[in-house]
């Protein structure tokens, strides 16, 4: 079997828990900020609906849970390089040498920083709706091909 082009360490039995927000919205940031309930601070209804409001504007949420059987993992890319097998356990046949630079894939890992088992979806004055929501469907179908893959019929 050829190496693989990413791995992803084991998620560390102390690694925290996480809240998941998809927002509606692009932000240019990458890394850690302090929260605070001044900029956001969601409120739940007793329907279970989730309401915030995001630099003014209204935003209704509704929390999923993943399905039984699965975990979510927050991943942070590292320098570290999955180790690749030996020629001896690839076989010859498997072996096939790259000459050119430009032809070499990307190999690289990436290092469990969290889980999570469910993640709120937001929507601008609305909940998202399912059957429209690329994010939902995107997961939808993903967990559907998944189930496929690991148990054909």
């Amino acid at each position: 079997m050829p190496p693989p082009l990413f791995a992803i360490e084991p998620v560390a039995p102390e690694a925290e828990k996480s809240r998941i927000n998809l927002l509606p919205c692009r932000i240019h940031h990458d890394g850690d900020v302090n929260t605070s309930d001044t900029f956001w601070n969601p409120t739940k209804a007793e329907d279970g609906l989730q309401t915030a409001y995001l630099r003014g504007r209204k935003l209704h949420g509704e929390t999923v849970k993943l399905p039984e059987g699965y975990r979510g993992v927050v991943v942070e890319k590292t320098d570290a390089k999955p180790s690749a097998p030996t020629t001896r356990e690839l076989g010859d046949e498997d072996v096939m040498a790259i000459d050119d630079p430009d032809d070499q894939l990307e190999v690289g890992e990436m290092k469990a920083k969290a889980t999570f088992d469910e993640l709120t979806i937001w929507g601008h004055e609305s909940t998202s709706d399912s059957s429209v929501d690329p994010f939902m469907r995107g997961m939808q179908e993903w967990i559907s091909l998944a189930e496929e893959v690991w148990h054909p019929d």
